[in-house]
């Protein structure tokens, strides 16, 4: 019975009690049968402690179970734990990489910037020495250029006299002078007669010098608008011939108040003559041409001729008595005792001229109505531009140079 006890309690993983001392074997208790109240109890007994037996097994296997689940639990927490910290590890891995990368990227941005600086400050550095460099070229073409522009000009200013003429024979010409030059037309005239205003407006005391250097003559309009010009002006207006003047330009040689010319320069006075080419007149249109051409010689010739003390039917005898082209030409002293001229000057002074005439000056745009052309003979000429149909021509034309298409 106590082996049986020891087993059970073994089984149910209780420790048994300590054995004790073995006493010697009471005496035999009376059986159930003898004790039918002992019998239950005992079987009660018996019940109450296999269903401690059993309810600490199932307990014990309920544990067991708890236990593996909590093992379980730990594992998959373990293996959670060891996932997150291997992400984790991956991710600061890329964090240091990324950090990495950035510090590499933002050291080679920052070299990058500060070599482009360098370049920069080293373009400005050329930069500012090349500018300085060109400056200093620029500085010495200028002075250079100043210079020669300088030594270009004389020191000397423009001499404006009331009486040009000087005692020694000299006339002394400012820079109030018009040049007239040329076939005398339309142009011609709005040149010479702007600045006839222009000068009076600038001073009407101090006079004005037209110079003639070689003028063949032209339009009679285009010339007399000269002439009334001259008449009008305020300040004296003084011509001066250096070398040819005639027909027109003749005609405003001697009607001008004041005139001067050198002993050898040539004057020429005829009557007016006409070109008509390819154009078919009859008699009745002839006389009128005729008429009309007269009336403007009366108009030139007669002031010219009352300037010589003669008529004018006087002065065509004698153009014709010196040429039989009716063309009277005499050099300047005896032009003076003619009265064609006023004074025979033994020099010419031209004070304005102070820029050295070698100097190249820019060609102004010059609108001209004469283009030379050769003829089938081989001989040069030029077509005359065509006159109002009231204008004649008043020109020297021996060679026929000047035509009428």
């Amino acid at each position: 019975m106590t082996f049986q006890k020891l087993f059970l309690l073994s089984a149910a993983g209780l420790a048994p009690l300590a054995a004790k001392e073995v006493q010697p074997a009471p005496a035999e208790a009376p059986t159930a049968a003898e004790n039918p109240a002992s019998g239950e109890a005992t079987r009660l007994e018996s019940l109450n402690k296999l269903a401690t037996e059993t309810l600490t097994n199932d307990t014990n296997t309920l544990r067991a179970e708890i236990s593996k689940l909590k093992l379980e639990r730990e594992i998959i927490t373990e293996k959670l734990a060891l996932e997150a910290a291997k992400r984790q590890e991956a991710v600061k891995g890329a964090v240091a990489e990324s950090e990495m990368e950035v510090a590499r990227l933002t050291r080679e941005s920052e070299i990058s910037r500060i070599r482009s600086e360098k370049y920069a400050a080293d373009l400005k550095f050329v930069q500012s020495e090349s500018a300085i460099e060109l400056s200093r070229l620029q500085g010495e073409i200028q002075a250079i250029e100043t210079r020669d522009k300088r030594e270009s000009f004389a020191d000397s200013e423009p001499q404006y006299l009331e009486k040009p003429l000087r005692d020694d024979g000299v006339l002394v010409i400012s820079d109030r002078r018009i040049p007239l030059n040329g076939m005398i037309v339309g142009e011609t005239a709005d040149f010479v007669t702007s600045r006839i205003d222009f000068w009076n407006n600038r001073d009407r005391k101090l006079p004005i010098f037209i110079v003639i250097d070689d003028c063949p003559g032209g339009s009679v309009m285009a010339g007399y608008r000269i002439l009334k010009a001259m008449e009008a002006s305020d300040a004296p207006v003084h011509v001066v011939v250096k070398s040819f003047a005639a027909s027109m330009a003749a005609c405003i040689t001697t009607l001008a108040e004041e005139s001067y010319a050198y002993p050898n320069a040539v004057i020429l006075h005829h009557q007016i003559s006409s070109q008509i080419a390819f154009a078919r007149l009859n008699l009745t249109q002839q006389k009128e041409f005729f008429q009309e051409s007269n009336r403007w010689w009366e108009r030139l010739a007669a002031p010219v001729a009352k300037k010589m003390g003669i008529t004018t039917d006087e002065f065509i005898e004698k153009m014709y008595a010196r040429s039989t082209s009716g063309d009277w030409t005499e050099f300047g002293d005896k032009a003076k005792e003619l009265k064609w001229v006023n004074q025979i000057v033994e020099g010419i002074v031209e004070s304005s001229i102070t820029l050295n005439p070698d100097v190249k000056k820019p060609e102004a745009e010059k609108k001209t109505a004469l283009v030379e052309e050769i003829d089938a003979d081989g001989k040069p000429f030029t077509y005359l531009p065509r006159l109002n149909p009231k204008d004649v021509y008043f020109l020297y034309n021996p060679d026929s140079y000047y035509r009428m298409r």
